[in-house]
């Protein structure tokens, strides 16, 4: 797997990555981490980081009860990174393949992305393809929308 690491300082949202001008380099992904009604359910979302995510297309499109954001401790437990650094890459801790990894369409169209390594001082950009081959080694579920 290629890939190419830029340590930056940290950064906790989206709008901070844009002012590290990494555009460059791949497409930023925004990552959210959400659960269902009842929170029996986790979802990761990876989106192109210049979209807005909207919980109830994508609610509709995965077949979801209700979805809202997790707490800190949810992500912390099942993903093993703090907030901030939310990354598709964070699969590697949920041992028991507890959460579904939900991607945006548009992502496949883009060469290089950029994610955390599951800290949020670095960006490492890797193609679209090694993304879905790396959550698919863990065996989490892997559903597309188109957001």
């Amino acid at each position: 797997m290629k890939y190419e690491l830029i340590d930056h300082p940290p950064v906790y949202t989206i709008e901070e990555t844009e002012n590290l001008n990494l555009e460059e380099k791949g497409h930023i992904v925004k990552n959210l981490f959400l659960k269902n009604y009842n929170g029996e359910k986790h979802y990761l979302v990876v989106v192109k980081g210049d979209k807005k995510a909207d919980l109830k297309s994508i609610k509709s499109q995965i077949q979801s009860s209700t979805l809202s954001f997790t707490s800190e401790e949810r992500l912390e437990k099942y993903l093993g990174i703090l907030k901030g650094a939310v990354t598709p890459l964070g699969i590697i801790n949920d041992k028991d393949q507890c959460v579904n990894v939900v991607i945006d369409d548009d992502l496949k169209n883009q060469a290089l992305i950029g994610v955390h390594p599951n800290v949020n001082t670095a960006t490492v950009f890797i193609s679209y393809d090694d993304m879905i081959k790396f959550i698919s080694t863990f065996g989490n579920e892997i559903l597309y929308v188109n957001i």
